[in-house]
């Protein structure tokens, strides 16, 4: 999700099983969407969008400023919530409101009757944030955090259950980033950035146990770092590239880049995919990092971009069931 200001790239001495597949060359395939900009609000630090069906509106973050932007697509009105605190995801609770991961926790939060309700501090007392985060088809919340300082090896990926009990599932994560899960919901992918892997693991939907991690796609020669994800109808991964000017659609059972889809700001974010027929993507940017002359020459970064009738759909959002 965020990386140091002088570029620094993280390395990690962790080792892990790459299947032969990994080692190819990607191929790209196809270069024939074209992004056009879906708000010109401009976030230091835009994030985890999500597609709010039922209102036909996109919400999506800027983490650093502690803000949730609401548009909707039809009449374009926009709405700005404060949250008070840095808000890393947001994902919509079965029952009405969201669930968030905060800064401090982990909290709910109802924009229309204007409260934020804390209810886990799983890391209270540590430099730490939440960072992305998503609920899977049985409606827990799984949600990541990272150091503030982004220090390596310091954060954790928790799932929150219905019943808000909380339970840790990795330890020493740097940044923990895009989670998304294939359609018989028997397989989760998940990308610590700095380590410039996606990984997969076995995942059981009943439990929510998850066991077997391996890597399905090798990032470590891309330009950039791969940042947040979401899964399109057909299991390919569409991950948006920080400091990479892009996303790219993958293939995580080959490990091959299929498309690309390039766009007017270095520090690409996340995506997913919205609309009446859930074929627009949207994309968030960020301008943090960048100084004066690189402002300049990206007027556009930090804003959400968006590309209409795509030939993919995405898959419906989950929502928390607690």
């Amino acid at each position: 999700m965020q990386y140091s200001a002088s570029g620094t790239r993280y390395t990690s001495a962790r080792k892990y099983f790459l299947p032969a597949y990994i080692c190819q060359l990607n191929v790209t395939m196809s270069f024939r969407y074209t992004p056009e900009i879906a708000s010109d609000e401009i976030c230091e630090l835009g994030e985890g969008p999500v597609w709010d069906a039922s209102k036909q509106q996109i919400l999506w973050l800027d983490i650093t400023k502690g803000k949730i932007h609401q548009q909707d697509i039809y009449f374009k009105t926009h709405n700005i919530f404060n949250v008070g605190e840095m808000i890393g995801c947001i994902a919509p609770r079965e029952n009405g409101g969201l669930i968030a991961g905060l800064e401090n926790g982990v909290a709910f939060i109802d924009i229309e009757k204007n409260y934020v309700q804390h209810i886990i501090s799983p890391e209270k007392g540590l430099a730490n944030r939440f960072n992305d985060g998503k609920c899977d088809a049985a409606g827990r919340f799984w949600a990541g955090t990272m150091a503030i300082s982004e220090e390596d090896g310091k954060g954790n990926l928790y799932v929150i259950e219905t019943d808000l009990s909380i339970k840790k599932k990795l330890e020493n994560v740097s940044i923990s980033n895009g989670i998304a899960w294939n359609a018989d919901n028997t397989i989760i992918y998940y990308i610590d950035t700095p380590t410039h892997y996606v990984f997969a693991f076995d995942y059981d939907i009943e439990t929510g146990e998850i066991d077997n991690q391996r890597v399905v796609i090798d990032l470590t020669h891309e330009t950039g770092y791969g940042d947040g994800m979401t899964i399109d109808e057909s299991g390919m991964l569409w991950i948006g590239f920080y400091g990479g000017w892009r996303v790219g659609r993958y293939d995580p059972n080959t490990g091959k880049l299929l498309q690309e889809i390039e766009l007017p700001a270095a520090n690409v974010t996340c995506c997913t995919f919205g609309g009446v027929d859930m074929n627009d993507l949207y994309i968030t940017t960020a301008t943090k990092g960048l100084n004066a002359q690189r402002l300049q020459q990206q007027p556009h970064a930090g804003k959400l971009f968006v590309v209409k009738n795509c030939d993919v759909k995405g898959t419906p959002v989950q929502k928390f069931r607690g």
